[in-house]
């Protein structure tokens, strides 16, 4: 990753913040290795790297690891005994009263909170305040350019493509009157993810009736249940291109193995829908208003539609995550729940909306895509309106 100095300076005098430390340990600030280029680098010692609000970026390195940030522009300070970290420190945050780190008060947003509170102490002792990075991540770390995009909406195509495939088995199989199983249809879909040229960190989500009901269920070959006539069937799928730089496209549809799906089943699901396509309006219409709109507020919108529908109890999750090179990335999520994240939706950010309801019996949920741009907001794919029925299966 190529770090935009300029645009930084740009968002740091916008924010009247003073500078950003971006600083690692062994691995332990994830967002700093990324932007830095250090990702699956061994590094061993901590260092630093600060950009002020204007002027020249400054280095602090470990003697023994006094290259690891050359590929950055900037004047390098070398520390080796923690005293001379210390004064390194100093130095290069000298004329600084204000910066911003991967930091969040009172681990609001753990997402964001990458430093570890002694690394915090150390930084205020020497008189500086410490803000939270986090809407500087999601702009410089988090968003996607156009090439990006394409990797998704591409992934997304092909994910579309492997649900379809994967219902249509399914119902093949019951309506030959077949005995299928979830482990069978993960399997399967693998198959169709090798054929199709994506990727994931995991296999699908298949889970059956109350199964479903489990937001984080997924069969193995020892815990597998069957897939029966006139139940639920929620598949999950996720995936990116094997591209450098590509990022995931993540998806959940729901279906319903016969013609005719109970009342209880149809409107849980109208109801996850319609948060939804509540939450979809509140974000368009932000950005088509160049009006800020931040992650918990549209968490809150789709779970005051499930609450008002009597579903509250059942959502038990954030209403989405942000997308990336990883399937849950760094940037805004869709969380008034879990946590409060006040981070901007910003031009280029990824993001799913995901509600559900999960209850011991069974369990419903839709999931779409969304790329935020400097006007519009876009869903990546087809939502789907009302469950899908996999008409004509046999009893087994």
């Amino acid at each position: 990753m190529s770090l935009d100095i300029a645009g930084i300076q740009a968002a740091l005098a916008a924010e009247k913040i003073d500078g950003w430390l971006l600083y690692d340990f062994r691995g332990t600030n994830a967002i700093a290795q990324a932007l830095v280029g250090l990702t699956g680098q061994h590094v061993t010692r901590r260092w630093y790297y600060f950009i002020p609000v204007t002027g020249t970026p400054r280095k602090l390195n470990h003697a023994i690891e006094s290259r690891k940030l050359d590929a950055l522009p900037g004047d390098k300070t070398i520390y080796a005994e923690r005293v001379s970290m210390e004064s390194g420190l100093k130095t290069i945050l000298k004329g600084a009263k204000t910066i911003a780190m991967e930091y969040s008060a009172n681990c609001g947003i753990p997402y964001i909170s990458r430093v570890d509170a002694g690394t915090i102490d150390l930084i205020r002792s020497m008189g500086l305040t410490v803000v939270s990075s986090g809407d500087l991540v999601g702009q410089f770390e988090a968003a996607w350019h156009d090439a990006e995009i394409t990797t998704h909406v591409l992934a997304s195509e092909k994910l579309y493509r492997i649900k379809d495939r994967a219902f249509a088995y399914v119902q093949a199989r019951l309506q030959a009157g077949v005995a299928l199983d979830e482990f069978t249809v993960q399997q399967e879909m693998v198959k169709f993810f090798d054929e199709e040229g994506l990727i994931a960190d995991n296999a699908p989500i298949v889970g059956a009736q109350e199964n479903a009901g489990d937001p984080h269920y997924c069969p193995t070959r020892e815990v597998s249940r069957a897939i029966r006539p006139n139940e639920i069937l929620l598949l999950d799928l996720w995936g990116k291109l094997p591209a450098p730089g590509a990022v995931y496209a993540d998806i959940t549809w729901t279906g319903f193995t016969g013609d005719a799906p109970p009342e209880k089943f149809s409107k849980a699901f109208n109801t996850i829908a319609a948060g939804r396509d509540a939450a979809v309006n509140k974000v368009q219409t932000a950005i088509a208003t160049g009006t800020d709109i931040r992650g918990w507020e549209v968490d809150r919108v789709t779970r005051d539609v499930i609450t008002a529908a009597g579903f509250g109890e059942y959502f038990v999750h954030r209403t989405g995550h942000s997308l990336g090179i990883e399937v849950h990335g760094n940037g805004v999520h869709m969380d008034d729940y879990e946590t409060r994240d006040d981070r901007r939706l910003l031009p280029g950010t990824g993001f799913t909306i995901e509600p559900g309801i999960y209850t011991k019996e069974f369990g419903v949920r839709t999931e779409i895509n969304m790329v935020v741009g400097a006007n519009t907001a876009t869903v990546t794919g087809p939502c789907q309106s009302e469950l899908l029925r996999m008409s004509g299966v046999k009893h087994v």
